[in-house]
């Protein structure tokens, strides 16, 4: 949340205010030094809001991204999984109002929220008056085909400008969405000689498909790689100066998936992992009664040395493959024997190499590779271009291909360093809280008598840092 300048203490509690209207809808740091001051007080009870008050500097900015369940999905008895929340209009409205409450009493600067029912007006009206007395500017996004649910994002108008936003409709399986806003901060964050400036960044809401089975791997990558081909696009469009970039959302994937090693490999950091260190924590009850951590709030930093967006696309679909051929128990030497075929060579063929990928699902399935990625990755993959990979190359982009965590050249992005060309001061982000509601899936545990949604709520809190940088952010 931001606050007015000179305040040292937000309450968190509701703001009256009048919201305005959008066509849409109505109502790991390298910082030179940080710019705010933060520290918290905090637990609460499970099934109420968070309320507690937080010592934050005048310049910090909060997101809060929460999959909300819609009640089209919501089941409600256990002997008959076709009968949803839906259906029973006091059990839907009564658990979004409580949604509501805690989302007020948590005040975030921004709200984005996945699983929001767009496609009932009752719903969607409630959610645009209490947002919208509440000061927020509100975006929101149906998932393609009419699939009754999409995206919620909600701007704190008082403190933040939304300079820019742009839907992304990935029109693969799963018919998902995402939002991509540019936004400002009303307030300056930092005086110097050229005059006030003021904090900028790019902001990601999506809701990834769900890993119903192996093969939809792929799948998801490809929709993490649409959305950070659109936000490279939207940079160079408008021409933007380097500034942090933030994805919210449900990603259906934890951090052992490969969705996970991708962001990481271009420069992107999970804040609550960033600030809590922790292995333990969870943020969802599955369909199928499992726990895992899959919602996260990433940052990339301005100043964040990345790989080219194509190189680690195809790392990550490499160890896929990998993962796939060693599920079957081969060894290193037994894997490239499987990707060189009947041929008598010793080297991997591009007709081999396409054929061992569709014994694997990868290609020529529905949702697989298409012909251009399949032809990238093998560009990848043939490294001295002779049309054929040989075993070092195998070991070099296959075997022993892996993501740094984090990256540890600079590929194209920004660098400290006092004789680079272009160079001019930037302002970037550092994680100074985040925190998972209700308290106890910090710890593991799916508390029974949590009820809000089957995602527990997560809040990051970042506050200004200057960096230096040159050149201009590249994916």
């Amino acid at each position: 949340m931001v606050v007015a300048a000179g305040s040292s203490v937000a309450k968190l509690n509701l703001r009256k205010g009048k919201g305005s209207s959008y066509n849409v809808m109505s109502g790991g740091d390298n910082s030179d030094g940080d710019l705010s001051i933060v520290s918290n007080n905090s637990d609460s009870e499970c099934c109420s809001s968070s309320m507690v008050e937080v010592e934050r500097g005048p310049s910090c900015v909060s997101f809060t991204t929460f999959n909300i369940l819609a009640p089209i999905y919501k089941r409600i008895d256990p002997k008959n999984q076709s009968l949803r929340e839906s259906e029973f209009r006091y059990s839907w409205l009564s658990r979004n109002e409580s949604i509501l409450n805690s989302l007020l009493a948590e005040s975030s600067s921004i709200m984005c929220l996945q699983e929001f029912w767009v496609g009932n007006e009752e719903l969607v009206h409630m959610y645009e008056e209490k947002l919208g007395d509440a000061g927020y500017h509100l975006f929101k996004l149906a998932r393609t085909n009419n699939r009754g649910d999409g995206l919620l994002t909600a701007i704190h108008t008082k403190y933040l400008h939304v300079v820019n936003y742009r839907e992304l409709f990935l029109n693969d399986f799963g018919d998902r969405v995402a939002q991509l806003l540019h936004v400002q901060s009303i307030a300056p964050v930092l005086q110097n000689q050229m005059g006030s400036l003021h904090q900028e960044f790019l902001i990601v809401n999506t809701h990834l498909l769900f890993p119903h089975n192996s093969s939809l791997c792929i799948v998801r990558l490809h929709q993490v790689h649409q959305i950070l081909e659109q936000v490279e696009l939207f940079q160079k469009e408008n021409k933007l100066k380097p500034m942090p970039i933030i994805l919210c959302g449900d990603w259906n994937g934890s951090k052992k998936g490969h969705v996970y090693k991708f962001l990481r490999s271009q420069g992107f950091v999970s804040s609550y992992d960033s600030y809590a260190d922790s292995h333990k924590w969870v943020s969802h009850r599955n369909h199928r009664g499992n726990i895992c951590g899959v919602d996260f709030i990433w940052l990339c930093n301005p100043n964040q040395p990345r790989k080219p967006l194509k190189t680690s696309w195809a790392e990550a679909v490499f160890s896929i493959l990998k993962y796939q051929l060693r599920k079957a128990s081969l060894s290193e030497d037994g894997a490239f024997t499987f990707l060189k075929g009947d041929n008598c060579a010793n080297a991997v063929t591009y007709l081999s190499f396409h054929e061992a990928l569709r014994q694997v699902k990868l290609v020529d399935v529905p949702n697989g590779l298409c012909i251009q990625q399949f032809q990238d990755l093998w560009n990848q993959a043939d490294v001295d271009g002779n049309g054929v990979i040989d075993f070092e190359e195998f070991k070099q982009k296959i075997w022993n291909s892996t993501c740094p965590e984090p990256v540890l050249e600079s590929f194209n992005g920004c660098m400290e360093d006092a004789n680079a060309t272009n160079e001019h001061e930037t302002i970037g982000f550092k994680v100074k809280k985040a925190m998972l509601f209700p308290r106890e899936v910090e710890r593991g545990h799916w508390p029974e008598e949590y009820s809000l949604s089957d995602h527990a709520r997560l809040t990051a809190v970042f506050s200004p840092a200057k960096m230096r940088c040159y050149g201009s952010q590249k994916l």
